[in-house]
């Protein structure tokens, strides 16, 4: 479907629902645009707490949208927090917001849904072009009041999750675990006593991992953990739904794609997204350029990049939610200095727990001549970079994915939910990374940020990574997996009642 033959009030209407992080909002806003190109009228919904947020970090103007390309904004059911950060941004408590979205963003969507469709009817009448009605819905996977919202109205309800496949299919196994009596675990010795060394071979498509290689949802000992009983009961209610979406590709994924192609609804894998959206003819009617950023982004960094040799930088970013101990980020900062090669570290005001991200005097000086540190980045930008050789990395899916696209390996340090999957994958599988120990050391920091710029295996995963670039982009071609499974969602999805 074109998105020029198309009148706008009789275009189809979907509603665009992130789960509230960057990296989830990020991912479905590059799935809004996809979607937007093939003739739908998008609303995407934020929570007010990050229509703020992208108000201060990307303009005033930031979020006018186009006629057909709306923004709205729902409350995410917590008192406004006055515990602000040195930027004036408010620190949502992760495990609090889970649960209020949880409990409370049913009535205020459905309230909005309502809002829509009243503000359609009424333009119908008055034969004003404006808004058509709600006509199917893409949700984050982890938002599950939105099924409920879809099957009062009737509508299909397409869960988007911006995960791997892998990390999809481990998040199903949450209610296996409970069943088999592994989690929630008995005590805090399972943490350490080799418990989660125990293999697995029960997960489709997913033969020989172990317990720890899992989404990490589950290691607690709390059977009332909000993040675990969030996470649980989102995958629980997966079949609910008409479709559901992985944002990876047929040939990073088969054998867990075909495992899940077996269970309902219909899975599309549907990736690397950006690679597809670089496919968008740049015409008038096209999406107008769009920030993805809950931060300010320092695009300085690209110049500095500049005066840097081919694949000689260290780009370490630790994604839009991990935090750590101050020793954790000394440690790392002293490895870094210690392999004597340039670097590129990102580091957020709130990286720390409790308390600003220092590094010591004496490690400035050591690094002045070859380390820059932001604390943001345009991160696509950054990867794709020619000096950029090595990522150091959380193992977040956003950035893992970033990386095989831009055909740089990886130093995995996973810190929870389905980063330890995307790690295991990226070392075992795909054979574009190296693990970092939890228990960071400057010595192994130091050793392994050398291998992967200079050793024998850090040219191997260099050419692996090569390889899954050119396979992400046969995917996201024209006649790519990806791009045939965006037409068969649109066609036998979206377009059709439930």
């Amino acid at each position: 479907m074109s998105s020029v033959s198309v009148v706008n009030n009789n275009k189809p209407h979907v509603v665009c629902t992130p789960l509230p992080f960057q990296s989830h909002i990020k991912a479905m806003l590059k799935f809004a645009k996809l979607l937007h190109h093939k003739g739908f009228h998008i609303t995407f919904v934020n929570t007010e707490f990050n229509h703020k947020r992208f108000l201060r970090s990307l303009g005033p103007n930031s979020l006018n949208g186009l006629p057909d390309f709306r923004y709205e904004s729902i409350s995410d059911g917590l008192p406004i927090s006055s515990d602000t950060d040195d930027d004036g941004n408010t620190v949502q408590d992760i495990p609090l917001l889970l649960d209020s979205i949880r409990k409370n963003l049913l009535a205020p969507f459905r309230n909005l849904l309502r809002k829509l469709n009243d503000t359609a009817s009424s333009s119908a009448n008055n034969n004003i072009i404006n808004n058509p009605p709600v006509t199917c819905m893409v949700s984050d996977g982890f938002v599950t009041s939105t099924i409920t919202a879809a099957g009062e109205l009737g509508i299909p309800v397409v869960l988007f999750f911006t995960i791997a496949a892998a990390g999809f299919m481990g998040s199903k196994q949450y209610s296996v675990l409970v069943e088999k009596g592994l989690a929630p675990l008995k005590d805090e010795s399972c943490l350490t006593n080799g418990f989660l060394d125990k293999v697995i071979d029960w997960v489709p498509g997913m033969e020989g991992i172990r317990l720890r290689d899992l989404p990490s949802c589950f290691r607690t000992t709390d059977p009332d953990d909000i993040v675990f009983n969030f996470a649980r009961e989102a995958m629980d209610s997966v079949d609910k739904a008409s479709a559901v979406v992985v944002h990876t590709f047929d040939k990073l994924e088969p054998h867990v794609l075909d495992a899940i192609s077996s269970m309902p609804p219909p899975v599309y894998a549907i990736g690397p997204l950006q690679l597809l959206l670089n496919h968008l003819p740049k015409d008038p009617l096209n999406l107008k350029p769009m920030g993805y950023s809950l931060w300010k982004e320092e695009t300085e960094c690209l110049q500095w990049l500049n005066s840097k040799a081919p694949n000689s930088v260290v780009y370490v970013n630790f994604g839009s939610l991990v935090v750590m101990a101050p020793q954790q980020l000394v440690e790392f900062g002293w490895g870094l200095a210690n392999s004597k090669l340039p670097f590129l570290w990102v580091i957020r005001p709130d990286l720390i727990v409790g308390e600003s991200a220092i590094l010591p005097p004496e490690f400035e000086f050591e690094t002045k001549e070859r380390g820059l540190i932001a604390s943001w980045c345009p991160q696509e930008q950054v990867l794709n970079h020619p000096s950029v050789g090595g990522f150091l990395t959380h193992s977040g899916w956003n950035s893992t994915i970033e990386s095989l696209t831009a055909g740089v390996p990886m130093l995995c340090w996973p810190v929870f939910a389905e980063q330890h999957t995307n790690c295991y994958y990226t070392c075992n599988e795909w054979g574009s990374g190296l693990e970092i120990d939890n228990n960071v050391k400057r010595d192994e920091v130091e050793k392994l940020v050398r291998e992967l710029m200079e050793g024998e295996k850090g040219k191997k995963m260099k050419i692996k990574a090569m390889e899954w670039k050119k396979l992400a982009e046969e995917a996201t071609g024209p006649h790519g997996s990806s791009s045939i499974n965006m037409d068969n969602l649109v066609n036998q999805m979206l377009l059709r009642k439930k």
